[in-house]
């Protein structure tokens, strides 16, 4: 339908994960009408990011040098390890400015569906860590859905018999949501995870 440059330009942009057919056309569409110079400009911060960004070699988040810069920093509480899926959980958490410790990134959870076992997973990597490293505490923050809690239960199976403290980030109603429309899942984990107030 379209010439083969554009085609192959719209194909290999929807095999991006979420960017369906119409969205790839759509970004294919833009590139073409942007100035050379910003099409190029995509491109070269594309190839320099393949290019230079490595997996840190101790917690798999990324990195531009073989430890990333909260592996790096000494400031940070070695003995309690936050676990997270992915790379961008790392950030999420960081935004925070909540929590000091280092992070495990697992790169990915549990999926049959997708054939994900922990073999694929850093679970082996994060065992590593523990007796060296001297951590005393996981906290478990995968996502809240069949994947991440899967994940969580796993992981807290195999590090509870090594003596570690294992916790488990708390979930339920967003702040400034209402209760009326909370599914009864979220609105159970709130009520789980209720706290003392302080008067």
């Amino acid at each position: 339908m379209y010439a083969a440059a554009v085609q192959e330009l719209i194909d290999e942009l929807g095999r991006l994960p979420g960017i369906g057919p119409k969205s790839a056309q759509r970004i294919a569409f833009h590139l073409l009408k942007v100035p050379a110079s910003d099409a190029l400009r995509l491109a070269a911060a594309i190839t320099q990011a393949k290019e230079r960004v490595v997996f840190c070699g101790r917690c798999f988040n990324v990195a531009e040098a073989p430890e990333c810069d909260i592996c790096a920093d000494p400031r940070r509480d070695p003995h309690v390890v936050c676990v997270v899926e992915e790379p961008r959980d790392v950030v999420a958490i960081e935004r925070t400015q909540e929590y000091r410790g280092r992070y495990h990134v697992l790169q990915g959870a549990i999926s049959p569906i997708e054939g994900i076992g922990p073999d694929q997973l850093k679970v082996a990597e994060l065992l590593a860590r523990i007796e060296p490293e001297g951590i005393t505490e996981a906290i478990l923050c995968t996502n809240p859905n069949i994947e991440g809690e899967a994940t969580a239960m796993y992981l807290a199976r195999l590090l509870k018999p090594l003596g570690l403290r294992v916790t488990r980030i708390a979930s339920g109603l967003p702040v400034g949501g209402d209760l009326e429309y909370a599914d009864e899942l979220t609105l159970g984990r709130a009520l789980e995870g209720r706290r003392d107030v302080e008067a």
